[in-house]
């Protein structure tokens, strides 16, 4: 974990930062990184402006000051048993839409880690959209916090897919066990490293109408049980430092019920996943097994991005991610398409004024 030097922890009031608090305390009392604690005022630019005007005067500016500086004086207050304990604290207060603001601090200041408390919630403890927006989007490893068992883990999950065939993948991978590894090491917890595989199309081979023998059936599902158990142990190889730790575990199944499956029966408190692309939407779409499992899960997630990964947020358009979001998910989408995907097509030399509307226009 000497890796992180400087952690993000969103502070905001409606998620469990009490738990982001402690696991901070002990991570940066661990590695000397500096920690920056956020807070934010969840509305666009000039709204409080606009909802205070009711009042005489300078009354709205007043209030509206009164706003902000007890945010200030509130960060101030949970950076002071930080700083008792020798650790290095700023605090920053930002207004916006949640995960944007969150992820343009990551980018200012060039944070290499983001912890952040679960949003609350008494009827639903998976995820929510704030959470769910930071682990699709920012460009640095998010850690939720959703388990009760910080400031230290107890029980971890590796679920790790290697496939020498996608550098990227493998490269994601190895970054998964490095991290998981060294927050076994550092917790002194069990780490459980999990590859689930199964043979695409085995369903169809047993249908009647492909007439497919028994044993050619078994011989490809023995083949393809081999070429990826054998995948995870070089995998695993690379750390052999830690094999006194680790619980190998080769499981046959649809990969993200199988992997909520343990969790459950487990009683896993963290799990080290990371989040693939799907489309060419960058940062828009996770993988369909990270996607699924990390909207049912109620353990903590550290998610990680593979390399090259390139958030759409960027410091110069909070104004146009209120906007987006003032216009709904389908609007969002829309957007989406037309900044990523469609500029593509209009790439050719009798496209140039076209093109130029289109990135002037989002």
């Amino acid at each position: 974990m000497q890796r992180f030097k400087r952690i993000l922890v969103a502070c905001s009031g409606d998620s469990a930062y009490e738990d982001a608090l402690e696991r901070v305390a002990w991570l940066a009392g661990a590695t000397a990184a500096q920690v920056t604690l956020l807070d934010l005022t969840d509305t666009k630019p000039g709204e409080l402006s606009r909802i205070l005007a009711a009042l005489p005067g300078p009354r709205a500016r007043d209030v509206e000051g009164r706003i902000a500086d007890a945010r200030r004086d509130r960060l101030g207050a949970l950076a002071e048993p930080l700083r008792a304990k020798g650790i290095a604290v700023d605090t920053v207060v930002a207004e916006g839409t949640a995960f944007v603001e969150t992820i343009r601090q990551v980018l200012r200041g060039g944070h290499d880690l983001l912890i952040k408390g679960a949003q609350r919630s008494a009827d639903r403890p998976f995820f929510r959209g704030t959470d769910m927006h930071l682990m699709r989007k920012c460009p640095c490893p998010v850690w939720i916090l959703n388990s009760r068992s910080e400031p230290q883990s107890v029980r971890i999950l590796a679920a790790v897919d290697p496939d020498p065939q996608d550098p990227g993948r493998d490269a994601l991978n190895v970054k998964i066990l490095e991290l998981a590894t060294a927050l076994a090491a550092q917790d002194d917890a069990q780490l459980d490293v999990i590859k689930v595989w199964r043979v695409a199309e085995e369903a169809a081979f047993r249908h009647p109408m492909i007439n497919m023998p028994a044993d050619e059936i078994a011989a490809v599902v023995a083949k393809e049980e081999a070429v990826s158990a054998a995948r995870l142990d070089a995998l695993l190889d690379r750390f052999a430092d830690h094999a006194d730790r680790i619980r190998r575990l080769h499981v046959q199944g649809i990969a993200a019920d199988t992997i909520l499956d343990h969790v459950a029966a487990e009683r896993i408190d963290t799990v080290v996943t990371g989040s693939l692309g799907r489309t060419g939407v960058a940062g828009y779409f996770i993988g369909n097994t990270a996607d699924t499992v990390l909207s049912r899960i109620t353990s903590s997630v550290l998610a990680l991005k593979p390399e090259g990964f390139v958030s759409p947020v960027t410091l110069g358009d909070g104004a146009r991610w209120t906007r987006r979001r003032q216009a709904g998910p389908l609007a969002t989408v829309s957007w989406a398409f037309c900044r990523f995907s469609l500029p593509r097509f209009c790439s050719w030399p009798s496209f140039p004024p076209r093109r130029r509307w289109l990135r002037a226009a989002f």
